[in-house]
């Protein structure tokens, strides 16, 4: 399987610093915005932009882990059960300014699925959707990032891999691949 490089470990980090001052430049001080990530690969995601936010404003920064699994519209459709991942928010979103942190940003249906799980915890003020890779042109529903780290085009028959030293990889970083044909 031939796999293309997109993002390397040192261009994650640039992204990643460049979210953390877009996000201090829109959100100061965070008093009312608190950062959700979305299971399964969002919260590796959150938890090195929440550490590097942290490090650069010196504020304490709220987050949470969503799974939106019984949320999804092809949660009975699928070939293989869906395995459904820990919610963790232990704060309410209501009156909030939510941002939601993804890897991937694909055909939309897990962001969909996500804000309807948000519900559970309150009517957020604001949703903001901030994802590593855009795969642009690929769209199931009207749903764009306001933060994206790279746009890439991308076939149907290809697949954004996103590789974390934090689940075993050498090092970070983004591939362009070919979808399994089996």
């Amino acid at each position: 399987m031939q796999k293309r490089l997109v993002l390397d470990e040192g261009q994650i980090e640039i992204i990643l610093r460049r979210f953390c001052h877009q996000l201090i430049e829109n959100h100061d001080d965070f008093d009312n915005t608190v950062l959700l990530g979305l299971q399964p690969r969002g919260p590796i995601l959150l938890d090195k932009i929440v550490k590097l936010l942290e490090e650069i404003s010196g504020v304490k920064v709220p987050s949470g882990y969503l799974d939106a699994t019984f949320h999804r519209d092809d949660f009975r459709r699928r070939d293989f059960p869906l395995k459904a991942n820990e919610t963790k928010i232990n704060f309410l979103v209501e009156g909030k300014k939510v941002i939601l942190v993804d890897d991937v940003l694909y055909k939309g249906r897990s962001v969909r699925a996500a804000m309807d799980a948000m519900i559970a915890f309150g009517r957020p003020q604001k949703v903001e959707l901030m994802v590593l890779v855009d795969r642009k042109l690929t769209r199931d529903y009207p749903i764009m990032p306001d933060y994206y780290g790279i746009r890439v085009h991308t076939l149907e028959s290809q697949y954004v891999l996103v590789e974390w030293a934090e689940k075993g990889s050498e090092k970070d970083a983004i591939w362009i691949t070919e979808k399994d044909k089996a």
